[in-house]
């Protein structure tokens, strides 16, 4: 067989030769292409300004259209048609997604789209059409964006060529730990919290005081993720400080709740804040279910009250109910507690995917910033050059203004000749006329820009005024780009520089205002101890009534067992009992599997209760072969129609879910006979062909399942009932009769198990069965 190397793929048209390249090879050259296309252009976000492509270019595209913060909104669809045609071709529905995303207050931390509509909610439903809503840039977006104009970050073509995109924004703050990122590359993901910006920058300005800053200090003043829903962080301390050296790890997040007394003793629980990333609908579904399949007994219903904020109301069973107990068992088993997992996988200068640490996320943004301050600093180098050398030209012309003029009325090429004339004065040799002093030969030509701009120069500007004006201009910008060149020479001057301004973008998100104050709280939780079913509900006696056709209902009180049941038509009882509400009931079906139900979880008594098949997974053509109460630490006698048996513990046989546990293994025709509590020391069996064996229990197995041992052998037929007794207080059963009838003495159908076994004594009953 030929290797997979070893076939070719064409290429090439027939104008050209074609082209053979090895299978393996090329699948793994264009499947590195796609995958280095997902990590790069769409999966992971940029760790200096923290955003993915598809977020840079709504932003920037949204500042092309100059919807600034103070300004009116245009429509979604206009921005996400912008978008899409000038520099993101792929689908307008993801656009909108991802910009509905950067509006939605319980998605982001610190929101960078302003929008006017229906955005979406926290329970989870879906923002309207782009078409409905509205939006504008948020303030935070205008920090991101600062620079752009003043050659800050490399700009490149955008995907048709025709315009220019930057490849990575200014970035006056950290957005990547800020607002955070989740994605989904190929072969590696990424997921990073929201943290609070004012902790954040205390850190940023920390490490540039001290490079060398530690983890733990550092950890100090960023203690842990800031979610914009709120919550309550239950991570230990140390764990917090390891997922952040490394990069990953997990963050265990509780909603935050409170106890509301009510009148007469009463109280409920309220759920103000839910962990982040949970739709409140589902989390409402979620806890219906609990109550409903009874994991939490303590729970008695959930209410929605919420408006503008969350109110999750959430009632006791009771009173006497510890409040701290009941949320315990809730954490435990719903979306009120959650484990987000950090995973800091981002990209270091646009091209390299890698998992950092909280400190390389923050060097990496403020390297970045330094950058940036350079090259707006160059910038503004450049243009101080220019405006001096402007400035340079007006007041030449201020003190040659009679001759400046002159030019201009008669002279056929104005432009020309004031750079071809050589001046006397300039503003670096002489600031009045008796600092004249006369010009080295070239010294005194104006440039072309100078020509122009004087050329281009207001007739009104030509005062008094205007000239000290010049001078004093000229004199601050002299001030200003000295103070630049001391910048770019001074590395301490820079990072002073980038402190100022974080410190400035601090004063107006930080904790001093609404939206920066600190949401997420911390506390330690609590270990939610397995407590027994029996510790969670009141105990109250119930009597358990079950129908032939498998419908179930527990009676309050235990009422005689004599009394006369309600069924339905053509229906009839078959398990009546005294049971508690904190027992569990454990029942066998004809397949040999066990089910358990809780007694508390059965309906009241009232109607004809529910069908049995609707709580378990009982299969329709599967029969009830029995009923009882499970009690711990006894054993049970299992045994099938086909005359097979063994011994099981009755805590083997307790089921965890809804579709029971396989204890006796039975293949059909054959079927579970009977399962009972086992008393005294000898086995008695008797067959369809009424021939009655007793044996030792000892010959039994003990077994967690299977399908046993034979016990006793038959011809025809199979086994009818079997039971367990002392065989020094003999053998009782009930006659036809009704009478109760006793053999003490059994050592005629004694034996050794699956013997035949001999007729059963005169008297025994008809149906074959002990009880």
């Amino acid at each position: 067989m030929a290797n997979d190397d070893d076939i070719p793929v064409p290429a090439g048209t027939d104008a050209d030769p074609p082209l053979s390249e090895p299978l393996r090879r090329a699948l793994g050259e264009r499947y590195l292409q796609y995958a280095l296309s997902t990590i790069m252009h769409r999966a992971l976000p940029d760790a200096r300004d923290g955003l993915k492509p598809v977020h840079r270019r709504i932003l920037f595209a949204m500042r092309e259209l100059r919807l600034s913060p103070t300004g009116g909104f245009r429509k979604s669809a206009k921005i996400t048609g912008d978008v899409m045609g000038n520099y993101h071709p792929h689908g307008d529905a993801a656009i909108y997604d991802a910009m509905a995303r950067l509006a939605q207050h319980f998605a982001m931390r610190y929101p960078l789209v302003d929008g006017q509509g229906n955005f979406g909610n926290i329970d989870g439903d879906n923002p309207a059409a782009a078409r409905y809503t509205e939006a504008r840039m948020a303030a935070a977006a205008e920090r991101l964006l600062e620079g752009l104009a003043e050659n800050a970050v490399d700009y490149r073509p955008n995907y048709d060529g025709t315009l220019e995109e930057p490849e990575v924004l200014p970035a006056a703050f950290p957005n990547l730990l800020a607002n955070g990122a989740s994605g989904i590359a190929v072969g590696m993901a990424t997921n990073i919290p929201p943290h609070n910006l004012d902790e954040v920058i205390e850190g940023a300005c920390a490490l540039i005081g001290d490079p060398a800053l530690s983890d733990e200090a550092l950890a100090r003043l960023i203690p842990g993720p800031d979610f914009p829903t709120g919550g309550v962080i239950v991570e230990p301390r140390e764990a917090l400080i390891e997922a952040y050296r490394t990069g990953r790890g997990a963050i265990r997040l509780r909603a935050r709740w409170e106890v509301e007394q009510l009148a007469r003793g009463a109280w409920q629980v309220v759920v103000t804040e839910i962990p982040y990333q949970v739709p409140k609908s589902r989390l409402i579904e979620k806890l219906a279910e609990v109550i409903h399949s009874r994991k939490v007994p303590l729970l008695a219903d959930v209410r929605d009250e919420s408006a503008d904020d969350v109110r999750i109301v959430l009632e006791p069973r009771t009173r006497s109910v510890d409040p701290e107990l009941m949320m315990g068992m809730l954490f435990k088993n719903s979306d009120l507690e959650i484990r987000f997992g950090l995973n800091m996988n981002v990209l270091i200068d646009g091209r390299t995917p890698k998992v950092c640490s909280l400190r390389e996320v923050l060097r990496a943004f403020l390297d970045h910033r330094r950058e940036v301050l350079r090259r707006r600093s160059e910038h503004r180098l450049a243009k101080i050059d220019h405006r001096l050398e402007v400035l340079e030209g007006f007041i030449i012309a201020f003190l040659n203004l009679d001759r400046v003029i002159d030019i201009i009325r008669y002279d056929d090429a104005p432009r020309d000749a004031l750079m071809r004339e050589e001046w006397g004065r300039s503003f670096t040799r002489a600031t009045s006329e008796a600092d004249y002093i006369p010009p080295a030969p070239g010294e005194g030509e104006l440039s072309e820009v100078q020509a122009e701009a004087i050329l281009n120069m207001r007739l009104r500007s030509l005062r008094r005024l205007e000239e000290i004006e010049l001078k004093r201009e000229r004199d601050a910008l002299l001030k200003e780009r000295a103070g630049l060149e001391d910048l770019l020479a001074s590395e301490r001057l820079q990072w002073a520089r980038i402190v100022k301004e974080l410190r400035a973008v601090q004063a107006e998100f930080g904790k001093g205002t609404a939206q920066g104050a600190r949401r997420t709280g911390f506390a330690e939780a609590g270990e939610v101890e397995d407590v027994p079913l029996e510790a969670m509900i009141e105990r109250e006696p119930i009597t358990v009534v079950c129908s032939k056709m498998g419908w179930i209902r527990a009676m309050k009180g235990h009422v005689a067992l004599d009394s006369e049941f309600k069924f339905k038509d053509g229906d009839a009882g078959r398990f009546v009992f005294h049971a508690e509400t904190t027992d569990k009931l454990l029942l066998l079906g004809s397949t040999g599997r066990f089910y358990t139900l809780p007694a508390a979880n059965l309906p009241g008594g009232r109607g004809m209760g529910e069908p049995v098949r609707l709580m378990v997974d009982l299969p329709n053509e599967a029969e009830i072969v029995d009923l009882f109460i499970h009690r711990a630490g006894v054993k049970l006698l299992m045994a099938s129609s086909t005359g097979d048996g063994f011994v099981v513990p009755a805590d083997e046989v307790l089921a965890q879910t809804r579709s029971g546990k396989q204890v006796l293994n039975v293949k059909p025709p054959a079927r579970a006979l009977c399962a009972h509590v086992l008393r005294g020391d000898h086995v008695a069996t008797v067959g369809e062909n009424r021939k009655l064996l007793v044996f030792p229990l000892a010959e039994l197995p003990e077994m967690a399942r299977g399908k046993g041992v034979r016990l006793q052998k038959f011809k025809d037929g199979g086994l009818s009932d079997v039971t367990s007794f002392d065989l020094a207080q003999g053998l009782s059963w009930k006659d036809p009769a009704g009478r109760t009838r006793h053999e003490p003495d059994l050592s005629e159908w004694l034996g050794k198990r699956a013997s035949a076994g001999r007729m059963a004594p005169r008297g025994f009953p008809r149906d074959n069965r002990f009880t």
